[in-house]
């Protein structure tokens, strides 16, 4: 029993803490918020067809080598 009431309480202060933390935190804009996902999907989308331009040159490399 003495286990649980540990247990509570460590549980207890330990939600306490991180909601204080929460109350620390500086959270974004809206306009930063969306400038910086929009930034994120741009540099997603360049890097995916640079490796994709990168893979179709490898393959047709590896293409004309096997050959």
């Amino acid at each position: 029993m003495n286990f649980f009431v540990k247990l509570f309480t460590k549980l207890k202060n330990y939600f306490k803490d991180a909601w204080s933390e929460l109350k620390k935190v500086t959270w974004p804009s809206r306009k930063e918020l969306i400038s910086s996902t929009l930034t994120v999907l741009v540099v997603v989308v360049v890097f995916a067809v640079f490796l994709g331009v990168i893979d179709l040159i490898l393959t047709a490399l590896i293409g004309l080598y096997i050959k």
